[in-house]
């Protein structure tokens, strides 16, 4: 891939993630040669203009051409700056799966954590709420609750760890474009699940020796467990839960299809953008299956669930948020820019 030279502006501030070759600035994400400025003076040609500002780094030159992407077809195409970026966060994920497995299931470990953590919170706020009987602070503790639990999302990004839903993106983008085979795929979800899970149980494990569960939000917990497992009574029931699975995992991975297109030039937008996703699916009770698993497993430390019904539950959310996010959003955006069918030339070809 290339890029065009340009000057940096010496006010640019860049902060290095934990990702190899991907760097976030206050303009948005950069690739590792832009990370030159760091060190270097600020007449360097490595350039931190934001990745849509760029000429994209996406598609390969044609011969005896000096530009990187058919100007002639770009409006066409406006997507493929995310394809790009994801393609990129897919070969960091392909290497840790690789020959950093350990660290990759710690990173997983740590989105579970997050998840299992947020989510307990996200019933304590509601049984708080609970407690009168007025209806306009019940709304109110639900839409106080969504929120909090929203920034499990924002420092599942910003932390670099690694979460199954948003995976299924990016494993369905990797796919369609060849750069995983089947089986890579399903051992970074496999991973990045046994991750999930592990950190969930940790989380777990610690609020039994709480008292922080207690009350009106174990009680909340408990119905929201046999709402769920209560979809599996009927087929029109699993329907049901597949189906919010499906809308559950389209809100997480839109809101990141819209942080990962090099648009969004500050950290307050995105920040939004995921609260509001996770907001709209706790709202609704779309089905996420890392937040079901917590749940389930925290019920499950005070032997409060069916772990065969949980299982079943969870199984179901995982095949709907993989359509909800691998299908809907992943393979779909990645057909929809793939300008091969016009210039011969697959990204990063």
């Amino acid at each position: 891939m290339q890029t065009e030279p340009r000057t940096t502006n010496p006010t640019d501030t860049v902060t290095p993630t934990q990702n190899s070759n991907f760097m976030v600035s206050s303009q948005g994400p950069m690739l590792q040669e832009d990370s030159q400025t760091l060190n270097g003076s600020t007449n360097s040609t490595a350039t931190s203009i934001p990745r849509s500002d760029r000429q994209p780094l996406t598609y390969g030159r044609d011969e005896g051409s000096n530009s990187s992407f058919d100007e002639s077809t770009r409006p066409l195409f406006p997507g493929h700056a995310f394809i790009s970026t994801v393609l990129e966060v897919l070969d960091n994920k392909a290497t840790m799966t690789g020959k950093l497995t350990g660290r990759y299931i710690q990173r997983a470990a740590m989105a579970g954590i997050f998840v299992s953590l947020f989510i307990a919170v996200f019933f304590v706020v509601q049984g708080a709420a609970s407690i009168g009987e007025d209806p306009g602070l019940r709304f109110a503790g639900k839409i106080v609750a969504g929120i909090v639990f929203g920034w499990a999302l924002v420092l599942i990004y910003y932390t670099n760890s690694e979460l199954l839903t948003s995976n299924m993106m990016v494993v369905s983008i990797g796919t369609y474009h060849r750069r995983i085979n089947l089986l890579q795929t399903l051992k970074m979800l496999g991973l990045c699940l046994f991750g999930n899970l592990l950190g969930a149980l940790v989380v777990a494990l610690i609020l039994r020796c709480s008292t922080i569960l207690s009350g009106p939000a174990f009680d909340l917990m408990l119905t929201a467990a046999n709402t769920k497992t209560g979809y599996l009574n009927s087929p029109m029931g699993v329907l049901d839960l597949f189906a919010r699975a499906i809308f559950c995992n389209f809100c997480i991975n839109i809101a990141m299809l819209m942080v990962f297109n090099g648009k969004l030039s500050n950290d307050f937008t995105k920040c939004t953008i995921m609260v509001v996703a996770v907001l709209v699916f706790t709202f609704c009770g779309f089905e996420h299956s890392v937040a079901d698993s917590a749940i389930f497993l925290i019920l499950g430390t005070y032997g409060s669930v069916n772990a065969w019904r949980a299982i079943l539950v969870v199984i179901v959310a995982m095949l709907g948020n993989l359509v909800g996010g691998g299908v809907l959003i992943g393979y779909n955006f990645a057909t929809m820019n793939d300008e091969s069918s016009m210039t011969g030339k697959k990204i990063n070809d």
